[in-house]
């Protein structure tokens, strides 16, 4: 086995890994031993378990923000939110491994940490897309990032539960979230104020 390899092995090895145990819960030794390779194996492709798991996290995280931000461009701003709903589902759906990795360590409601590093790159792609709706219907363009925030937010939570509900379908999921999102949206009140 070639060195590069041996280092996508080692890669694949503790992705699987990370995903059933956790950062905390891997040991190099149980990486090693799934790769039938011995500790310094690991130990000089990537330096201990904190490298391995960096780059592990690293291309999660840039998978994951290709796929969101790809679909947030051109078209009807429904027509966006549909695309980018199916955009993370699909990423839960093929890369579940990765997608737990991303959230188990970094949930969507930390305000810290990798995933909701990801959500707000994201959450500020779609704040670029909802000022310019808001600009274009009269509402203040400077609430575009509360309501990027929320639509991100209530996409990723229902990635999160979806991730092991896996009820109804993918499309059914974005369908429904779209439907909340956008029929909200399309009656949208200038000045909100509560009733109570």
């Amino acid at each position: 086995m070639t060195g590069s390899e041996r280092r996508q092995q080692l890669l694949n090895v503790a992705r699987a890994l990370f995903a059933e145990k956790g950062f905390d819960g891997t040991s190099v030794e149980e990486i090693a031993a799934r790769a039938n390779v011995s500790k310094p194996v690991v130990y000089e492709h990537f330096g201990g378990k904190e490298g391995i798991y960096a780059v592990v996290v690293d291309r999660e995280t840039q998978l994951l923000l290709d796929r969101m931000v790809s679909t947030l461009h051109g078209g009807h701003p429904r027509v966006m939110l549909e695309q980018a709903a199916i955009a993370l589902l699909s990423y839960v759906e093929d890369s579940h491994d990765g997608f737990r990795i991303l959230v188990r360590d970094s949930p969507v409601a930390s305000s810290t940490g990798t995933f909701s590093t990801v959500l707000n790159d994201i959450a500020s792609q779609v704040e670029h897309i909802l000022a310019q709706q808001f600009a274009a219907r009269g509402y203040e363009e400077k609430l575009s990032a509360l309501y990027a925030q929320a639509l991100v937010g209530m996409v990723a939570l229902t990635g999160q539960w979806w991730l092991d509900a896996r009820k109804p379908k993918r499309d059914e999921v974005a369908a429904h979230l779209v439907n909340l999102a956008w029929n909200g949206l399309s009656h949208l009140e200038n000045k909100p104020r509560l009733l109570g």
